[in-house]
């Protein structure tokens, strides 16, 4: 057994990738116990099987593949959808609604309408066969759809849904990414909305390096702090620009109404002739009085005496 390609190295058709007991995948094919490249794009080892991700190329169809299509004609109980690449598909009413239902099946899902469904057949004769019975599996409202290369769609979703699961917890979007190189992106704003399509076009620009999910996840973490940076002027800005216009008028008018700083300034200068004149003379005037009724008293006693 032995291997003869480097990790995600790109390889031409007829090139040697590997012998003794691997099996051919996607991309590749087996002659006299030899596995070769049929296309040009990445070689990679999974387990025991190798296959070939395309650089490029158009979308064809698998049983399970998520797709994200437009329907394109309402034809008695079926939808005629457009899922990209050379194939038409076709969406039966009884693998996406609950019977009974209208005989309009128009009323449901109508031209122009963009759906996320499972291809659940697919013979290159008759076209892909669709359903909309699974989780997920909807009419998308309020996105926008990005169209990327088919091909490069395994790495934007990463190893175990790696790379998309950190773009989505990073920009906090909703995002379904289909088979057929359409992502549906709806975002809470479209500033987000661009770091979101300048992402997935890093990664489809630049599929074939390594360390990629890691200077996606930077690219995203620079461009929000711009954006925070951006807020922060401005939220900034508003605080100085309103305070300044107010506060003149309103400290020209504030001596007017406001009681307490007349209440601090007047026992100040009226001390003098009003508030004091009423209290001390009534203390004065009191310790006399009982002074001389006091010594009264006393000069009625020394007399009777």
């Amino acid at each position: 057994m032995a291997i003869y390609f480097q990790k995600r190295e790109i390889v031409v058709p007829g090139q040697l990738l590997a012998e003794g007991r691997y099996r051919s995948s996607i991309g590749t094919y087996s002659k006299d116990g030899k596995i070769y490249a049929s296309l040009i794009g990445l070689a990679e080892l999974r387990g025991n099987t190798i296959k070939v991700v395309p650089l490029e190329g158009v979308y064809i169809p698998r049983e399970g593949d998520l797709v994200i299509g437009i329907i394109t004609l309402v034809a008695g109980n079926n939808w005629k959808v457009d899922i990209g690449g050379p194939y038409g598909a076709s969406l039966h009413a009884n693998n996406a609604l609950r019977r009974p239902y209208d005989e309009d099946i128009s009323k449901y899902f109508d031209v122009g309408d963009v759906i996320a469904a499972e291809v659940i057949a697919f013979d290159r004769v008759s076209g892909p066969f669709l359903t909309m019975r699974g989780r997920g599996l909807q009419k998308l409202r309020d996105g926008m759809i990005l169209n990327v290369s088919p091909s490069k769609i395994p790495r934007i979703i990463g190893r175990r849904g790696s790379m998309i699961n950190m773009i989505k917890d990073k920009l906090r979007i909703y995002t379904i990414v289909g088979q057929n190189g359409r992502i549906w992106i709806k975002a809470p704003n479209t500033k987000i909305l661009r770091i979101a399509i300048k992402a997935f076009k890093m990664i489809e620009r630049e599929a074939h390096t390594s360390k990629l999910t890691d200077r996606v996840a930077a690219m995203i973490d620079e461009e929000l702090t711009k954006i925070r940076g951006e807020q922060t002027e401005v939220s900034g800005a508003v605080p100085e620009e309103k305070p300044e216009e107010p506060p003149t008028e309103a400290e020209e008018k504030a001596p007017e109404p406001e009681g307490s700083i007349v209440e601090e300034e007047t026992p100040a200068k009226v001390e003098e002739p009003e508030s004091k004149s009423d209290e001390a003379p009534e203390a004065k005037i009191e310790a006399p009085v009982e002074e001389d009724k006091e010594q009264t008293e006393e000069e009625k006693e020394e007399v009777k005496e």
